[in-house]
């Protein structure tokens, strides 16, 4: 798949060059991404990757087990990250996370929360509770008439219900060791403010006003790919969002990109350098496949970049783990 088609203006790898220089290399394979599925229950208006109830694409017994020989041969990956489309649709999640606790690496699952309000999923809360996964949780709004805009009617009032159920099992809580943070990304086409200022926002709302507690929030910017991109080419906001991305280009942002410290793993086994250049069919230079993973060639090889990069480095920079340059 090729990547987007965006309104004509200062070309990513223009700006790079003149400012950090080209090529953009790896400095590491710390994270291993892995997405397992693109199926999920939720269809929301700004998914990346396209995912829904009826999206094709599922990572095969036989690459899970791939992905975890290749984070226990190697100790320079110390971040396995599981995400999808709905991680918990995926019939082999149990079986996996149990495996991968064992390899003593940090383990993080990305949930939409309110899967696990419905059998067979509500399992799931004491399977990553008794393997000390971490979870970050979408929650793209702090208020039920945002929420409720982008995943639909009492989406807000179920996540309240499940960071809840979380806080009793001791997620959110202090000296607990269940890790749970919130990843927030705006409604409409801006960027987000900033992540200090929105993380009282959420505590506040949340928590003094709902009783929910977390350990961090990650503020992401919607990348102009997949269904954001639809929504806006349909709201005719695609001009004005790629030029306020380029406005607010930050060459700091973009030495600390997570693209230079992961590697992604598709459904299929095939590697990119991060989640938005698999969901463009952009695989790492050379093509490489997880039953291929050499740490040395990876760690520093030549970033696969586009125009739609401007996403993670507007600002202070958006990566799976929130701002970047603060």
């Amino acid at each position: 798949m090729a990547a987007p088609t965006l309104p004509a203006g200062a070309a990513f790898t223009a700006r790079l060059g003149e400012t950090v220089g080209l090529p953009l290399r790896a400095e590491g394979v710390g994270v291993l991404q892995l997405n397992i599925t693109r199926r999920c229950n939720l269809a929301c208006r700004h998914c990346h990757v396209g995912a829904g109830p009826g999206a094709g694409g599922e990572m095969s017994a036989r690459t899970m087990d791939s992905c975890l020989e290749t984070a226990a041969k190697y100790a320079e990956i110390t971040t396995i990250d599981i995400t999808g489309g709905a991680p918990e649709m995926h019939p082999g999640l149990e079986t996996f996370l149990l495996k991968a606790a064992g390899l003593g690496k940090r383990l993080i699952v990305r949930s939409n929360l309110v899967i696990m309000l419905a059998p067979p999923f509500t399992r799931f809360m004491e399977i990553y509770a008794r393997n000390k996964v971490e979870i970050t949780a979408s929650v793209p709004s702090s208020t039920a008439e945002g929420m409720d805009r982008q995943r639909g009617a009492s989406s807000f009032e179920k996540v309240i219900r499940m960071l809840k159920r979380l806080n009793a099992l001791g997620y959110g809580r202090a000296g607990s060791g269940l890790t749970l943070n919130l990843a927030h990304n705006p409604a409409g086409a801006f960027l987000p403010g900033p992540q200090k200022a929105i993380e009282s926002e959420y505590r506040r709302r949340l928590g003094g006003e709902r009783g929910a507690e977390f350990n961090s929030l990650f503020c992401i910017t919607n990348m102009p790919i997949g269904r954001y991109l639809d929504y806006l080419r349909e709201s005719d906001n695609l001009p004005g969002y790629m030029s306020e991305l380029e406005r607010a280009y930050n060459p700091e942002a973009a030495k600390k990109a997570m693209c230079r410290n992961m590697v992604s793993v598709g459904w299929d086994g095939a590697l990119y350098d991060c989640d938005f250049n698999q969901a463009l069919g952009l695989p790492v230079h050379g093509g490489d496949r997880i039953t291929d993973f050499d740490p040395g060639r990876l760690a520093r090889r030549e970033i696969v970049v586009n125009d739609h990069c401007y996403g993670c480095t507007a600002g202070p920079g958006s990566g799976c783990q929130g701002a970047l340059a603060v």
